[in-house]
């Protein structure tokens, strides 16, 4: 979990109390306000979804690419497809 998806949970923890807060004195600004920063947060929490995601996405592929190097290097067949195929 990175900062992102903890800063989203915050946000939209603490917007959905400010949005209570509005309800219960009739405040509409607080409530509008609340529900704005409730949104942000969902948003925030999105984003640090998607990152999470690529990273390890990046991760896998480079354990993958890894793989295939240590492949090249260890078998003297798979150097000589290499080398048919350049």
């Amino acid at each position: 979990m990175n900062k992102d998806r903890i800063k989203g949970i915050i946000d939209e923890v603490a917007g959905s109390v400010r949005r209570k807060a509005g309800e219960l004195t009739d405040n509409p600004k607080l409530e509008a306000e609340g529900g704005i920063q409730q949104a942000k947060g969902k948003v925030e929490g999105a984003w640090g979804k998607a990152k999470d995601g690529l990273q390890n996405v990046l991760a896998d592929t480079e354990l993958r690419l890894d793989a295939h190097v240590e492949l090249g290097v260890n078998n003297p067949t798979a150097d000589a497809t290499l080398r048919d195929c350049k």
